[in-house]
């Protein structure tokens, strides 16, 4: 995991402004309609997740943080659970767009930003593109690089025949590819029905 320090304003002592928590949307810069969740007061903590998985996957972090007087923030990532299925936007300038969409919408300031596999890149390439006036620290776990493709420039990097079969993979049996990628390593298990839900699967997702 890299923690980054962004060299943000001093942490705020008292919650955000008043707000309806629990779950709603963002209307992203294109008209997509991104969920979200929002639990607790304090110093707001923002979860990105990874792929394939939802802001559901981040529950048991955000009921412990909610806990120690931290309000919690995760988003479904739009093409993931209730968030608009796109055909188009789904790199991380978009992804970077969505998330600053969501922090301008609530309003967000002196946040802790939590980002696991795409959602490390999505945090990364959020702070490099608008920039860290409301950032306080980053958390960046297993995160995918700035380039997985194995190039010239980037010789270990993954190479296109193992995308290709992945995504060959996909269309053949989408259940059972992604069943192989749950649950990752921000999931805990909450009952036998969401473990058989994910499969056996505990290599940590992914990484993608």
């Amino acid at each position: 995991m890299t923690t980054l320090d962004v060299t943000a304003p001093a942490a705020p002592k008292t919650s955000a402004s008043p707000r309806t928590p629990g779950s709603s949307y963002v209307t992203a810069a294109d008209g997509a309609q991104i969920f979200y969740k929002d639990w607790g007061t304090g110093q707001p903590i923002v979860f990105s997740h990874g792929w394939p998985l939802t802001a559901d996957d981040w529950d048991a972090q955000m009921m412990f943080f909610a806990g120690q007087g931290y309000r919690v923030i995760a988003h479904d990532r739009r093409g993931h659970g209730r968030s608009s299925q796109t055909w188009g936007g789904n790199e991380m300038d978009t992804y970077a767009d969505d998330l600053f969409a969501l922090v301008e919408t609530l309003d967000l300031k002196a946040a802790i930003h939590v980002g696991h596999s795409t959602g490390g890149g999505e945090v990364a390439r959020y702070l490099g593109r608008h920039g860290t006036q409301r950032a306080y620290k980053a958390a960046l776990i297993s995160a995918v690089p700035p380039l997985m493709l194995k190039t010239e420039a980037n010789p270990e990097g993954t190479p296109m025949e193992a995308f290709d079969q992945y995504r060959a993979g996909l269309l053949a049996d989408a259940p059972s590819s992604i069943a192989t990628c749950r649950p990752g390593p921000s999931t805990a298990s909450t009952g036998p029905a969401r473990r058989s839900a994910r499969g056996s699967s505990r290599s940590g997702g992914c990484r993608a």
